[in-house]
């Protein structure tokens, strides 16, 4: 075999590279090797091939040879040749299909034939604020200092930390400096680093959470013991559990997935078993910024920065594709936290840092946060609506703030109203399957719902369809 790479100026720089290999004629093993690059989804539909000329050369071989192979996949509708624009890979041409990923732990994909995907913690990406991420990057990257472009700093660009220390301080109650913050890639980042030596012995966590985040601790050797969750949030007071671990995960603004706030007098007991067993609140902030109906639940951290860890991001704000997070850190854990990343960044853009920092210098994060306050709840309004006219039977909880809500249904309905719901085209989650596996206590039928992820013009259809999903009442 041999593999021979073209590079044409011609071609506008683009590189094409193809696998010569078997018997025949050069025009023969070039047919079969163009074939092949298309069949298999390297070459694309529509995708321009280098002129005859150019390939001829490159290759060594004659220009009538090429100019034969091209007319030939021409005839067989493989590629296509217009005047003016060269020859082309043929759009009707199609790849082999993508060949089936196995789920990842905690991470399911949305099922194959969905049609509508309301599975929970992901933003409308139709909504990220393109126009003005770029101004902002344009002005970042103009007044950025050349030392930004050298190796990163594991501490995160101080650009970035002295905003979010105003932001921070304004919009959620969290009292910090620059100097105590650390930038990471989002809350799974942040329990690698703060359970790789930082942070020892067991963990409680709250009984509903997501198996992603358990599986990060169990491969850090770190027993999780759970948490019971009621309406008022995870079961900090006088908790037998708490006793034996060193460390407390919390989701006090809107526990995760069930929805409600920590309540004030469990906040206060997680801080004084905190305080008194020198252990750890670890406070996961995913979705603060979203409430509908109630007033404002500030940081825990703000209560006492010296015992506890806060954790946010930009995954549900604006967009999990950019990779950035925070950890608000007590100081002692600091120079911890900083050896444990290493000398330089490996993880956080350097440009990204510096574009959310004019971003929200300049007012547009809040701005885009108002936004899509608004939009996020006229869809939650519009489900409450639509459960109200076809499902009266099914409550919905969690629903005062955050990007998702629980749907209550009848004891023994939660397996086969998530099969319906895939009938239905409909990709979302059981409640059991956030439940920790060494949780006691009753376990609840449930579905949780995203309501953020479809497009505007399809989220009516999602939600019909969710209905139709939906068990009758007991005794229809």
């Amino acid at each position: 075999m041999s593999e021979i790479e073209v590079n044409s100026a011609e071609w506008i720089g683009r590189d094409l590279h193809l696998e010569l290999s078997g018997t025949g004629s050069r025009r023969a093993v070039l047919i079969r090797a163009i074939r092949e690059a298309i069949r298999t989804g390297r070459l694309a539909p529509d995708t321009p091939l280098p002129p005859y000329r150019s390939l001829a050369a490159d290759l060594g071989i004659a220009r009538n040879t090429v100019a034969d192979a091209y007319a030939e996949l021409v005839a067989e509708g493989w590629l296509t040749a217009r005047q003016g624009s060269g020859t082309r890979v043929a759009r009707r041409a199609e790849p082999l299909a993508a060949p089936r990923r196995r789920a990842r732990t905690g991470l399911p994909a949305r099922p194959a034939g969905s049609t509508h995907n309301l599975r929970q913690g992901q933003p409308d990406a139709a909504s990220f604020p393109r126009t003005a991420w770029v101004a902002s990057a344009r002005r970042a990257l103009n007044a950025a200092p050349n030392e930004a472009f050298g190796p990163g700093d594991p501490q995160g660009r101080p650009e970035l930390r002295a905003a979010l220390t105003d932001y921070l301080a304004r919009a959620r109650g969290v009292r910090t400096h620059p100097d105590r913050i650390v930038i990471c890639s989002g809350f799974a980042h942040a329990l690698r680093l703060l359970f790789a030596g930082v942070l020892r012995g067991p963990a409680a966590v709250e009984s509903y959470g997501l198996a992603f985040h358990r599986s990060i601790l169990a491969a850090a050797s770190v027993r999780t013991l759970p948490l019971r969750i009621d309406e008022h949030g995870a079961d900090t007071d006088a908790s037998p559990v708490l006793s034996g671990a060193r460390v407390a995960v919390l989701t006090p603004a809107h526990q995760f997935p069930t929805g409600g706030p920590l309540s004030p007098e469990r906040r206060v007991a997680a801080l004084d078993w905190a305080r008194a067993q020198g252990g750890i609140v670890l406070e996961d902030d995913y979705d603060g910024e979203f409430r509908y109906d109630r007033r404002p639940v500030g940081a825990v951290q703000g209560m006492d920065p010296d015992r506890v860890v806060y954790v946010g991001s930009v995954s549900k704000s604006l967009s999990p594709a950019i990779r950035l997070g925070w950890m608000v850190l007590p100081e002692h854990l600091v120079e911890d936290v900083l050896a444990v990343k290493g000398l330089r960044e490996a993880w956080a853009g350097v440009t990204d840092q510096l574009t959310l920092a004019d971003f929200i210098e300049g007012g547009h994060y809040d701005r885009h946060i108002r936004r899509m306050r608004q939009r996020y709840r006229a869809r939650r309004d519009h489900l409450l609506a639509a459960l109200a006219e076809n499902a009266p039977h099914v409550t919905a909880t969690g629903i005062a703030a955050g990007l998702h809500a629980v749907l209550r249904l009848p004891p023994g309905t939660e397996s086969s109203t998530v099969k319906a719901a895939t009938w239905q085209g409909l990709a979302l989650d059981g409640l059991s399957t956030f439940r920790h596996p060494d949780a006691t206590g009753p376990a609840p039928d449930g579905l949780v719902v995203g309501y953020a992820t479809p497009p505007d013009h399809s989220y009516p259809a999602a939600v019909e369809a969710l209905c139709r999903s939906l068990p009758p009442a007991e005794g229809e």
